[in-house]
């Protein structure tokens, strides 16, 4: 996911410092953003150090960072709800609530078929 992106990201910035220096339509800060909001922020990370391009304009480091770093919660909350809220986790906890209202209730659970 990372990898991909990145590359993407990285041209796009190296396609922004062409236009730069030969005068040319530039690419939109917010598309160099948005291409690091969807995992490419490495990729312009790389791309800020080795062209050394967007690398001193500190209104646009600041945002590009506040964007890596959401990329990065997100990331890990996407990671962390798949590991604790997975298929099994749901039948398994299912159950045992199913149980407790049955028990709660004093009605007598019918016994499972397996």
């Amino acid at each position: 996911m990372y990898g991909v992106a990145s590359i993407v990201c990285f041209i796009a910035y190296a396609v922004d410092k062409s236009a730069a220096i030969h005068q040319r339509r530039r690419t939109p800060e917010r598309t160099l953003l948005l291409l690091g909001l969807a995992c490419g922020w490495p990729g312009g990370w790389l791309a800020q150090r080795w062209l050394r391009h967007k690398s001193s304009k500190t209104s646009f480091l600041v945002k590009f960072w506040l964007v890596a770093a959401l990329n990065v919660a997100v990331v890990a909350l996407a990671a962390w709800a798949l590991a604790t809220h997975s298929p099994e986790g749901y039948v398994s906890g299912n159950s045992s609530m199913l149980q407790s209202a049955e028990n709660s209730s004093g009605l007598t659970a019918l016994p499972r078929s397996t």
